[in-house]
């Protein structure tokens, strides 16, 4: 038998003929190692992923919302406990001079700032969310560096070594604030955070009106002020921190609509 009457009688296909046998395709199997105690690591199982930061989980990393000029943006930012309190004034000097060299950008700024013993609120404004990312993190690097040769006067009497390290070690959280109501709710959070945490109920944080420790003295909008139309007199040897006018209407007007916000206002959480 000829191939010819081969491939008639059998009926195969010439094509097949002349085709090499497919490649088998490997896949790779998971490399799996045992512990020291001789348990197998690797695969699902309790405690995996990444760990939590002391009582707050991290940030999770996933696509930032778009955020339009006409929109305020409010910011939190956590502070690594190592830092200790932020309710320092050697920190908010520190603040005040990283908050100097972020107005010099014309797509990002700040109108108002709220320090906290572990954390900063902020309420920004920009471009987009590329302005916003581009100046927080221009913002929390200088604040970082200041915050640490601040910090380590005190830590380097104690150990002869400056502190060094990340001050703000997780991604800040932003909400972007799209009506009249929630911009209120926004400037009583960030404005009068220090009686939401308790810190005018002991010293000399009894006689406080406004936190100093804020940009809460810019603010000209107060309801005992409403009458007057100008904003409270800084103390002697007081500097407050260089925030920025608001330029968009929901920080400007449109808040007002829901009522002023009074220097003993408790706010809640942010709507």
């Amino acid at each position: 038998m000829n191939i010819g009457d081969f491939i008639s009688n059998r009926r195969i296909p010439r094509y097949r003929l002349a085709m090499p046998a497919a490649r088998k395709r490997h896949v790779q199997q998971p490399i799996r190692f045992p512990d020291k105690n001789g348990q197998w690591r690797g695969g699902r199982r309790d405690g995996a992923g990444r760990p939590r930061r002391g009582r707050f989980a991290s940030e999770r990393h996933q696509t930032r919302p778009r955020i339009r000029p006409s929109q305020p943006v409010l910011v939190t930012v956590r502070v690594a406990p190592a830092v200790g309190t932020l309710r320092r004034w050697r920190v908010y000097h520190a603040m005040r001079r990283a908050l100097a060299v972020a107005l010099a950008r014309p797509d990002f700024r700040v109108v108002h700032l709220s320090i906290q013993r572990t954390h900063l609120h902020l309420i920004a404004e920009a471009a987009g969310q590329r302005a916003l990312s581009s100046g927080m993190q221009g913002l929390l690097i200088s604040a970082a560096r200041r915050i640490n040769r601040a910090v380590g006067r005190a830590v380097g009497r104690a150990t002869g070594k400056p502190r060094r390290g990340a001050v703000f070690p997780d991604r800040y959280h932003e909400r972007v604030i799209d009506s009249p109501r929630q911009c209120r709710h926004a400037l009583a959070y960030v404005l009068n955070n220090f009686r939401r945490h308790g810190e005018d109920r002991s010293g000399a944080a009894r006689t406080w009106l406004v936190d100093p420790l804020s940009s809460a003295i810019r603010f000209a909008d107060w309801r005992e002020l409403a009458r007057r139309a100008r904003r409270f007199e800084p103390p002697d040897g007081y500097t407050p921190l260089p925030t920025s006018e608001p330029r968009t209407w929901l920080l400007r007007v449109a808040w007002q609509r829901h009522g002023t916000i009074g220097v003993r206002d408790v706010p809640g959480p942010p709507a």
